[in-house]
């Protein structure tokens, strides 16, 4: 059966693994790469760091409603155990598979530009980039067959790091005297229609670089004690992350003007180039790599927790339960590497990644909503740690999410049609799994 004891996964998980699996499974090579494209969206200092902030103040008021959702209920799988819950089975069914698409994906793609990033460093690699990427797939595969205890350490180290590396450029950016900050525009140019339409453009690149802040939800069933862990780890993780993408914005528009920025497509390395002169590409490269490898860890340990957790509901495969000595649930790391191995050799899943912040919005919007939902419907269900100033913040963390989806149906309709069909096509398949069960 699947809920024998030798299918349960282990708590073997605790804070300094939250915290790390949270900045690991947030920070990339995004905020590396989005300052540029973000200035010349807004052309405005302040507004661009007061967009950062924004995006951030968004993720706190998700962690506020997630810590009291993942310590009600503590299990594997995250956000598709509070709708299935609140919302019935369907929806969690589809939240389920849309939240396992999202985070199944991303393991494919960053093997592939870790293999990219260590070709620029050798460049005599040119004609092995599959291979590399591959054997980094087998080697992270190993790596999580040994044992959860070893994946957690591996993200330790990593994200520590990724922080330190971040640090360091940081502190050489405002150890150069460079552009000067210019004073808050006090004339209308800020309420441009232009501008507020930038602000929300930009606003979805923020919000897939900050995505990932939730990652500690996924291993609640595995933490030794998650009514503690999980809201110190949300809180004190998103504010970290928060304080990081701030800081390198500031840092990096002290050295280049907003101007030359704007024009920047990888703007870590323009910034790095001034700062370290033509080793500064290199230095990008390798924090490049360390933001890689700690971020493809994390998301390696992600997936096969959600796919658990919709096997132990019928909702896969019935050995998708099946978990090793180590505590990894080793048939769905399996299936997932399989999936993400599929992903590297055809290499035409990028496609796919133009939707991933839409399913994210969807799936956090119902979770919110779930949240009210249960109170009201199961008011005695214990929950060791309540939001704060609820309803009020999860109430302007659902419209929030509403505001930026009905913004990313607008500016992307092709990725909502077919969200739309995947829900379409995914009833029939739920209603064959829901006569199996029987």
């Amino acid at each position: 059966m699947s809920d024998s004891p030798k299918n349960q996964l282990q708590k073997s998980l605790g804070l300094s693994f939250n915290i790390a699996v949270l900045i690991g499974g947030t920070i990339g090579v995004g905020i590396l790469r989005t300052p540029g494209t973000i200035a010349e969206m807004l052309n405005n200092y302040w507004l661009i760091l007061a967009s950062w902030l924004f995006g951030g103040l968004y993720v706190l008021l998700g962690a506020n409603s997630y810590s009291e959702l993942a310590t009600m209920l503590p299990k594997a799988g995250g956000s598709y155990n509070y709708i299935k819950r609140a919302l019935g089975e369907y929806a969690g069914f589809l939240s389920g598979w849309y939240d396992y698409i999202v985070n199944a994906i991303p393991p494919a793609f960053y093997c592939i530009v870790i293999s990219e990033y260590t070709i620029i460093l050798f460049p005599q690699l040119a004609n092995y980039s599959t291979v590399i990427s591959i054997s980094l797939l087998i080697a992270f595969v190993l790596l999580h067959l040994s044992g959860v205890k070893n994946g957690s350490l591996i993200q330790q180290i990593t994200s520590l790091l990724k922080v330190i590396c971040f640090v360091a450029l940081v502190v050489a950016c405002f150890m150069y005297s460079g552009a000067e900050i210019p004073p808050i525009k006090t004339d209308n140019s800020v309420f441009q229609i232009g501008l507020i339409f930038g602000f929300f453009k930009s606003l979805q690149l923020i919000i897939g670089t900050y995505n990932g802040w939730n990652a500690v939800c996924f291993f609640a069933e595995e933490n030794e004690n998650p009514n503690k862990n999980i809201p110190k780890s949300l809180y004190s993780g998103v504010l970290l992350v928060v304080a990081i993408y701030i800081l390198v914005n500031a840092a990096f528009f002290h050295v280049l003007p907003i101007e030359t920025l704007a024009k920047s497509n990888l703007a870590a390395a323009d910034v790095a180039k001034i700062l370290f002169g033509e080793s500064g590409a290199k230095i990008v490269t390798v924090i490049s790599i360390f933001s890689l490898i700690s971020i493809l860890n994390a998301f390696m340990m992600i997936p096969p927790r959600i796919l658990y957790g919709l096997s132990r509901d019928g909702f896969f495969i019935e050995k998708g339960t099946q978990v090793n000595k180590g505590g990894t649930p080793i048939v769905a790391l399996l299936v997932s590497s399989f999936f993400s191995l599929f992903l590297i050799c055809i290499g035409s899943f990028e496609v796919l990644f133009s939707f991933a912040a839409f399913i994210s919005i969807i799936v956090w919007g119902l979770a919110y909503y779930s949240l009210l939902k249960l109170r009201t419907s199961e008011p005695h269900l214990p929950r060791p740690y309540r939001s704060f100033w609820y309803p009020w913040t999860t109430i302007i963390a659902l419209i929030f999410s509403i505001a930026l989806l009905a913004g990313f149906i607008y500016s992307d309709p092709k990725s909502f049609i077919i969200i739309v069909g995947i829900a379409i096509a995914s009833y029939p398949l739920f209603l064959v799994l829901k006569k199996k069960q029987k």
